[in-house]
């Protein structure tokens, strides 16, 4: 059996000790992973490194001098005290620069063994206090980042308590201060008697290390695992101008779209949560459902009649410029899908990751558009390129000579039409020259059946009949983009009404964004029918092979 040298390294160690290991019975799998653990090449480097930074530490090293900032300073005031040559002047060059004076401040540090803070003495009264009470100093260092607590007035003692302890942050890393615990100090600053604002003032503006005098909770919280809730934000967010928030610094600001883990719900009106892709640790306060519930629900119904009022032809192009929508499809009075004015609905959406597995039927691609979008000529120009289906729209008009049954058009009569919108089978429908159009549901199902990927373009209103787990629609907002500069060409060469045409245009796109941007997984800008096809057609391919945030309503069984 080889013997191990008195001087043997542990990487020589490491690899003895993997030739030793020998299959056994009993242990076998045991065996295999401990041998793939150690003969993993990146161990043996680090086991390496770790014996050259010991002989280097028995070296004993010493620093030549504590101070090369001071030094450089020196050099470079002495060469500018007098004519210099051009090997001087670069000299003084290079040690005025400020990645070499970085460098010599890293020295300095390293050398003086200067890497903590300072931390201030214990107050001498120390042992004073821990007989009369059960006090506990916690010193803690951050940066500028917030502390990650809040806290509150108890109303019936008057003590200042931590209210909460935001995940992530300086305080819920130390492990130190936990919820309930009674603050008594600041940096030996009294508290008892300052206002809560003012409390968090004095906390904000501590920076480095910072000394907390606590008297702790009868019962330390136990430290709760990380919640897997993720919700799909239905609004926008700024702490800053919420007074209604009880810390606006502790605030996550967030977007309508944005995905977010809440960490925790342990206090009903407001919420502990992260933003999914953001580098911060610290998770931040967001409203929950309850907060301003009224406020909000005046806000989104005043904003209902305003879209209620609003002229839906405003919202139509081509042929459906002149469709007048059944009050009863508008009103989605058997649809599946949740309603976009419900003003709970308007909050969150609990959310997962979905990703469409072999052989299962592709998500449904939904396009709505706003004026001058012409969606209808893109979804065309996308299915020519790409392996798609077109939903064939139901209609009572003759057929022409060159048209095909079942493929732009299901040719069928009036009575059987009135008969299928009666039964409630189209998503929508509406007339045109005294002619009926609709999209009828079944023709979808038809298309999924069949596992091919379908594309429709319909009017907003249609996403309550859409938005179902059957259906797993992907939904595409499309609208055009109007340069500054066609602006103003379309006012000189049109003046009135070439500026009322765009005017029409923007107002029809803000208000789809307003009504049903919360029910939108991607806007696309069209500057140009090239360009929005093949970036339409990116899309449609990560469709098939990436997964994307789903209602978890879609995917639960």
């Amino acid at each position: 059996m080889p013997v191990l040298t008195a001087g043997a390294g542990l990487h020589e160690t490491l690899a003895l000790l993997t030739s030793q290991l020998r299959p056994d019975a009993n242990h076998k799998e045991d065996m295999v992973f401990l041998k793939d653990v150690f003969s993993e090449r990146s161990l043996g480097y680090l086991m390496k490194i770790h014996e050259k930074l010991r002989q280097y530490e028995r070296q004993s090293p010493t620093p030549v001098l504590h101070s090369a900032s001071s030094l450089a300073e020196d050099v470079a005031e002495e060469l500018q005290s007098g004519p210099m040559s051009t090997e001087e002047k670069e000299l003084l060059h290079l040690l005025t620069s400020p990645h070499l004076k970085a460098v010599l401040s890293v020295h300095d540090t390293v050398a003086q063994k200067n890497f903590d803070p300072v931390l201030p003495p214990l107050p001498d009264d120390f042992e004073d206090e821990l007989e009369e009470e059960s006090v506990k100093i916690v010193r803690l260092v951050k940066n500028k980042e917030p502390l990650g607590a809040t806290i509150r007035r108890d109303d019936a003692t008057g003590a200042v308590i931590v209210a909460r302890i935001m995940r992530g942050g300086a305080a819920d890393r130390s492990g130190l201060v936990h919820v309930g615990d009674e603050l008594r100090e600041v940096n030996g600053v009294s508290v008892i008697h300052k206002r809560p604002d003012e409390i968090s003032q004095l906390l904000s503006q501590s920076q480095g290390s910072i000394t907390l005098k606590i008297i702790p909770a009868i019962k330390e919280e136990d430290r709760l695992k990380e919640s897997k809730v993720y919700v799909r934000a239905l609004f926008d967010y700024i702490p800053l101008e919420d007074k209604a928030t009880p810390c606006q610094e502790a605030g996550l600001p967030f977007k309508r779209g944005d995905i977010l883990q809440i960490v925790t719900q342990d206090d009903p009106t407001w919420w502990q949560a992260k933003r999914v892709g953001d580098s911060n640790l610290r998770a931040g306060l967001v409203p929950s459902k309850q907060v301003n519930f009224l406020n909000k629900f005046k806000h989104i119904f005043f904003f209902w009649l305003i879209i209620e009022s609003a002229s839906v032809s405003g919202f139509k192009t081509g042929l459906r410029r002149s469709f007048r929508l059944s009050r009863k499809d508008r009103q989605g009075s058997s649809g599946e899908g949740s309603d976009p004015g419900d003003p709970d609905y308007l909050t969150y959406e609990e959310v997962t990751r979905y990703q469409q597995r072999p052989h299962e039927r592709p998500r449904l691609v939904v396009l709505i558009g706003s004026l001058g979008a012409r969606i209808n000529e893109l979804k065309q120009r996308v299915i020519i390129s790409k392996f798609l289906f077109c939903v064939p729209t139901d209609t009572t008009r003759p057929k022409k000579p060159h048209e095909k049954e079942g493929v732009e058009y299901h040719f069928v009569t009036k009575q059987q039409f009135d008969a299928d919108a009666l039964n409630n089978k189209f998503i929508e429908h509406g007339e045109y020259k005294e002619n009926q159009y609709g999209t009828s549901i079944e023709a979808i199902r038809s298309v999924q059946a069949k596992n091919k990927m379908c594309i429709v373009d319909v009017q907003p209103e249609a996403l309550k009949r859409l938005r179902t787990a059957e259906f797993k629609p992907y939904v595409i907002f499309v609208k055009p983009r109007v340069p500054e500069s066609r602006r103003r060409r379309s006012a000189a060469t049109s003046p009135g009404g070439g500026e009322h045409d765009l005017q029409e245009m923007r107002q029809s796109a803000i208000q789809i964004d307003q009504q049903y941007g919360h029910l939108v997984d991607r806007v696309l800008i069209k500057e140009d029918s090239a360009s929005a096809c093949a970036e339409l057609r990116g899309i449609l391919e990560r469709l098939e092979r990436e997964s994307f945030w789903v209602p978890v309503s879609w995917v639960r069984t």
